[in-house]
């Protein structure tokens, strides 16, 4: 095998002539980056061109109109069990506030979902922008059932005390 002999390589040097960078002035188009520049100064309001809604007084209602109201959107949600469920139900009025109970944590979602469109309907209706609608949850007492016998007269003798004063006079036990 013939031997390669070794070449010589000479060193180039490419010359690289300078160019001139430009950076772009701020226009105002957005940039697809940060400007890092921009984040103490105050951000710039874009001004709409839809013009501001007038804003009527608000109108006194009467709790005849507030119930037919309620009772219209409650009807727009009939095809809506739940929802149509939780409307009929009804609510307390408290100055222009509406109350509403719920019978467990699990509607409360419900409403919460239906609260916008409600509030927006009852106030377009009755021309009142105070209205407002808010929810408590039901407590309910859960009733201890008395399944023994002691049990059950423990309960009993709660409600007459005379049972117990026979109880001990003939010296009876209830467990059996």
């Amino acid at each position: 095998m013939p031997k390669a002999e070794p070449t010589e390589i000479s060193p180039t040097v490419a010359k690289v002539s300078p160019t001139k960078v430009s950076i772009p002035k701020e226009s105002g188009k957005p940039k697809a980056t940060l400007n890092l520049g921009n984040i103490l100064k105050p951000p710039v309001k874009e001004q709409s061109e839809e013009k501001p809604k007038t804003q009527l007084p608000d109108r006194a209602f009467t709790p005849e109109e507030l119930a037919a109201t309620w009772q219209q959107f409650s009807e727009t949600k009939k095809n809506q069990v739940a929802e149509y469920h939780l409307l009929s139900r009804g609510y307390e009025l408290n100055g222009s506030t509406l109350h509403v109970t719920l019978a467990n944590p699990v509607e409360e979602p419900l409403l919460l979902g239906l609260k916008t469109e409600l509030v927006g309907f009852l106030r377009e209706r009755l021309g009142n922008n105070t209205i407002q609608v808010s929810s408590h949850i039901k407590q309910v007492e859960s009733q201890k059932f008395a399944y023994t016998n002691k049990e059950k007269f423990d309960a009993m003798a709660q409600q007459n005390p005379m049972l117990l004063r026979l109880k001990d006079r003939f010296g009876l036990d209830p467990d059996f």
